[in-house]
C-alpha cells in the first residue's frame, strides 16, 4: 500500500490512540488523530483523507452520528467502525449508516491492519475504474465513456437520467443519497420532477441490472434516508 495513504483516527482511548497510531505508521501510513467526535467531524469535512477509523463512542458527538452526518454531506471516504458494544444494533445501524466495516474491542492489531488494506484497496480499485472510465459489479459493466451498459455481456438499454442516475451512485458508492440529492445532481436544480421520479428510475434501474429487483444487492435503499450503490 502507498505510504501516501492518509487515515484519519478519531478515538479518545489516549492508549489505543498510541498503539493504533504507532502501528499504523510502523506501516508507512499517514496518520491524523481527533480525540472528540466534534473535531473528528470537522476534520473528516474539510481534509481529504483514504480512510477513518471511527469510534462509536466518543464525547461531544458520537460515532453513528458522525458517519451519518458525513454520508449525508456526501463525504464517501470508507469508515471502519469501532466499539466496545456487542449490540447487534449499533453494528447494524452503523453499517446502514454508511460505515463500510465494523470491529468490536479488543481486536488484534494484526485484524486491524488486514481490514484497513481492505478498504483501501477497494478505494483504489473504484477510483482506477473511474480513471479508466469502466467499472464492473456482479456481471454488469458500465462504461462512462461511451455511456453504454451491458449485462453479461449483453447491452442493456438505458435512457440518458437512466445512466446519469446510475454513474451517479456509482461513483458515489456507499454514500447514503438523498431522493433531494439526486434529483439535483441528475435532475438539475430547475428541474420540475417530484422526488417520486427518483423512485421510479431508481425501480426501473434494478429491472435492468439486478438480479432479482425484489431483493437488490447493489442499489439499496436506506429506510429514512434515501438510496446508496453498494459494488
Amino acid at each position: 500500500m502507498s505510504d501516501k495513504s492518509k487515515i484519519l483516527l478519531v478515538e479518545d482511548e489516549a492508549g489505543l490512540v498510541m498503539t493504533i497510531r504507532d502501528r499504523l505508521e510502523e506501516e508507512r501510513y499517514e496518520v491524523e488523530v481527533a480525540e472528540d467526535g466534534e473535531i473528528g467531524y470537522e476534520k473528516a469535512l474539510k481534509a481529504s483523507h483514504d480512510l477513518i477509523i471511527l469510534d462509536l463512542m466518543l464525547p461531544k458527538k458520537g460515532g453513528l452520528d458522525i458517519c451519518r452526518d458525513l454520508r449525508q454531506k456526501g463525504v464517501g471516504t470508507p469508515i471502519l467502525m469501532l466499539t466496545a458494544k456487542g449490540q447487534v444494533i449499533d453494528k447494524v445501524l452503523g453499517l446502514k449508516l454508511g460505515a463500510d466495516d465494523y470491529m468490536q474491542k479488543p481486536f488484534e492489531m494484526m485484524e486491524l491492519l488486514a481490514r484497513v488494506e481492505v478498504q483501501l484497496r477497494k478505494k483504489n480499485r473504484i477510483q482506477e475504474a473511474h480513471d479508466a472510465g469502466e467499472y464492473t459489479f456482479s456481471n454488469v459493466t458500465m462504461d462512462f465513456k461511451k455511456m453504454l451498459i451491458k449485462k453479461a455481456k449483453v447491452e442493456v438499454a438505458l435512457s440518458a437520467k437512466e445512466f446519469q442516475l446510475l454513474k451517479f451512485l456509482v461513483e458515489n458508492e456507499g454514500v447514503i443519497l438523498s431522493r433531494d440529492q439526486l434529483l439535483n445532481e441528475v435532475w438539475g436544480y430547475d428541474a420540475l420532477p417530484s422526488t417520486r421520479t427518483v423512485d421510479v428510475h431508481i425501480a426501473w434501474l434494478r429491472q435492468k441490472l439486478e438480479e432479482d429487483s425484489k431483493y437488490p444487492k447493489h442499489i439499496l435503499t436506506v429506510h429514512g434516508f434515501g438510496y446508496k450503490f453498494q459494488g
